[in-house]
């Protein structure tokens, strides 16, 4: 990831993600309001793997859409990889977003009429990569994820652990800060599960990518370093 100036300097040190104190409130002050976040204090350093566990409704994936710039905390602050997306024009966020964080989710968001190569081009491509700058690198993570005698079928062709495959290589060829999963082994058989966490392992390991992963799957939770319960929005 390249970020000019002094925020580069910053990234290099920085921990990949951090909440001070963040809050997030849906209906403020109307009889519907719902606390979703409660004062979160959370640091996730470089090459950690954390799992996020608890009930459903606790915060799990709102902590994770605001750690992912998708989403603006009511208050507190957060920075990703040392930048502070509340100093960042909202029209620049997707730019930001693009470089510093890959989501891979429950279900799979594959465009149908693409390949599985095409699939992990696109963002790259709204990066500015040139077409064929894209499909190589494009190439390299599907062959990293065991994909690469797949990259030329279409998501109907493929499994569901292999749909998700493809979502983890789409997220990791912008080589992201943070790679934030929520439930990604939600829609899966417990084999392709546990080749997701095992690949999962295998890109923290290896190639020291950090992971955030929210999880009711206890086989995914134990397969983290590290465990973070929630509940009613607080860290526990």
């Amino acid at each position: 990831m390249v970020v000019n100036g002094r925020e580069a300097s910053e990234a290099h040190v920085a921990p990949a993600g951090e909440l001070r104190a963040v809050t997030k409130v849906y209906g403020a002050g109307s009889p519907g309001e719902v606390r979703a976040l409660d004062g979160v204090d959370l640091t996730i350093e470089r090459g950690e793997m954390v799992a996020l566990v608890g009930p459903s409704g606790c915060g799990k994936s709102t902590l994770l859409h605001i750690l992912g710039l998708l989403d603006r905390p009511t208050s507190g602050q957060v920075t990703v990889a040392g930048i502070d997306p509340l100093r960042v024009p909202r029209r620049a966020l997707p730019s930001l977003r693009n470089r510093c964080v890959g989501f891979v989710f429950q279900r799979h968001h594959l465009v149908p009429a693409l390949t599985a190569l095409e699939n992990v081009a696109v963002p790259l491509r709204y990066r500015g990569l040139s077409r064929s700058e894209a499909l190589d690198r494009a190439a390299r993570w599907l062959e990293r994820v065991g994909l690469g005698a797949r990259r030329h079928h279409f998501p109907g062709q493929l499994s569901g652990g292999e749909q998700q495959r493809v979502a983890v290589a789409r997220a990791l060829a912008g080589e992201p800060a943070l790679l934030l999963a929520d439930e990604p082994t939600g829609e899966l058989d417990s084999r392709s599960a546990a080749r997701l966490v095992e690949l999962l392992q295998e890109l923290n390991r290896e190639l020291g990518q950090t992971v955030v992963v929210a999880t009711h799957d206890p086989a995914v939770a134990a397969a983290c370093r590290r465990v973070v319960e929630m509940r009613d929005g607080r860290l526990m």
